[in-house]
């Protein structure tokens, strides 16, 4: 494929992937905003307790071989179906193994026993999922997600109604269970009704084989960032009790909305056209230039303008219910943007094969994750038997120093892997970083004048908006200029 065409598929692709988080997120946020107000604050603990435990199961049902068949030119039907294979069978055995061991779980958590039946309801979502992971990892390989959007989309507004209406009932966490089971069991069915391919009656050792070097490789890093990412769930679940994690999973909730819908936007969009330049050094040195300068460009005012936009945010949709999540949520907002710049690295380290370094990558950030846990182990309960929160964001300011000093070692690592130095990566990310910080201070001021909550959201959404763009004007951003083309023409095509 020429270049042209490549650049064609990549926006295609990064529209259909902006339109699904954008949707996801528009109608995930609507919904959890209803459950905030109306569901008591500790549903929501033991939701998050049991899905500590629930993001382990669906990372060993895909074991990372997903991500290597996006990863390899030409897999081949025997590879996708060997693939689906294995992953509903190990959802299966996963699933038999927590059913049983539901009761441990409760243990962990001060022996909750209201942990035993969510837990075995919930986690049938991974068995679910894990049907699907085929058809959604085709579609992405051809750069062709459209379907994946609608699917999401129909899912969250199918499951929305149900969760909307089992709290409105009084259903308590039940609410946020079958609201998970539902947005699985739709998203599938859409998934396999509209997808031509099927599992061949096909197990091919020596496909599981081909792929396993990449995969064990995104297993592994993904494995370490799985304990990493739900291991603060757990620790604080069990050293501050189910109030004090409502707080953090609520704030650790809307944080990820904006983390983990851009991560999952350039991963997707990004990945299969880096694999197609992993052997063109120079090919792929500019691709990576360019993608780091995009990410950049929408990373520093998401995360920076959220931040700055906390307090009157959680102010008009809840009032004052969660104002213990406010701080928590600006300090996993600033970790945030080291989270997806280093998953970025992790993609261009991916895109090359170097699926050995992932893990080192991954291992040295939850190494030093680890180490500030422990340190700050003394501090953690500050609080928690009023129902504070100051031991939490003790751990979380931990959590920022280490996720920062993990980014700028891999930072070193895939600069070298990527034809290019650390220098001129920082400099693809500066001037984005510089220019939506002094946008910051007009917009703190206005928290000054403006006491309204959604009156000063609006304020600050427009100056933060209208600033950035215009400064980048002005400054002449390539970057800005060539998203704002491509938007202007696919205006026109769709009139």
């Amino acid at each position: 494929m020429d270049d042209a065409g490549m650049k064609t598929k990549v926006a295609r692709t990064l529209k259909w992937n902006t339109v699904d988080k954008v949707l996801s997120q528009a109608l995930y946020a609507v919904t959890g905003v209803i459950l905030a107000n109306v569901l008591p604050r500790e549903a929501f603990g033991l939701v998050a307790a049991a899905m500590v435990f629930q993001a382990f199961a669906a990372l060993f049902v895909d074991s990372g071989f997903s991500y290597a068949l996006v990863q390899k030119k030409s897999p081949t039907d025997a590879d996708y179906s060997t693939v689906f294979w294995f992953n509903l069978g190990m959802a299966a055995a996963i699933y038999v193994i927590l059913f049983f061991g539901a009761p441990l779980i409760a243990d962990w958590f001060d022996g909750d026993r209201r942990l035993i039946p969510i837990s075995r309801v919930i986690f049938v979502s991974f068995i679910l999922n894990a049907l699907a992971i085929v058809q959604t990892n085709k579609l992405i390989k051809a750069m062709d997600v459209k379907m994946v959007a609608v699917a999401n989309t129909i899912g969250l507004v199918a499951s929305a109604a149900v969760g909307i209406k089992l709290a409105l009932t009084g259903a308590g966490a039940w609410a946020i269970v079958w609201q998970t089971i539902g947005l699985s069991a739709v998203k599938t069915g859409i998934l396999w009704a509209t997808s031509r391919w099927r599992p061949a009656p096909i197990f091919s050792l020596s496909s599981l084989r081909s792929i396993s070097k990449v995969g064990a490789g995104v297993m592994g890093a993904s494995a370490l960032n799985v304990v990493f990412q739900n291991i603060f769930a757990a620790v604080i679940g069990r050293c501050n009790g189910m109030l004090s994690l409502a707080y953090y999973s609520q704030a650790d909730k809307w944080s990820k909305m904006g983390v983990a819908s851009l991560s999952n936007i350039f991963n997707t969009s990004f990945l299969p056209a880096l694999s197609q330049y992993q052997d063109s050094p120079r090919e792929f040195a500019a691709a990576t230039s360019k993608m780091n300068r995009l990410v950049a460009y929408l990373l520093f005012p998401c995360m920076m303008f959220l931040a700055v936009m906390a307090a009157p945010l959680f102010h008009a949709l809840f009032g004052t219910k969660w104002d213990a999540s406010v701080p928590l949520f600006q300090l996993l907002l600033a970790r945030g943007i080291f989270v997806v710049l280093s998953a970025q690295y992790s993609n261009f380290i991916l895109a090359r094969g170097r699926s050995r370094l992932l893990i080192a990558a991954e291992a040295l950030r939850d190494g030093l994750s680890l180490l500030a846990i422990v340190m700050c182990l003394p501090w953690l309960g500050l609080g928690a038997d009023q129902g504070l929160t100051s031991g939490v964001r003790i751990f979380l300011w931990w959590q920022l120093a280490a996720t920062f000093a993990a980014w700028a070692v891999t930072l070193a690592m895939t600069a070298r892997l990527s034809w290019r130095t650390s220098w001129q990566f920082l400099a693809d990310l500066i001037p984005y970083a510089a220019i939506t910080a002094i946008i910051c201070l007009p917009m703190l001021a206005l928290a000054r004048c403006i006491s309204q909550p959604w009156l000063l959201l609006a304020a600050q959404g427009a100056c933060g908006i209208a600033a950035y763009l215009g400064a980048n004007a002005a400054l002449g951003s390539k970057i800005q200029a060539e998203a704002l083309l491509y938007l202007r023409q696919m205006l026109k095509k769709e009139r």
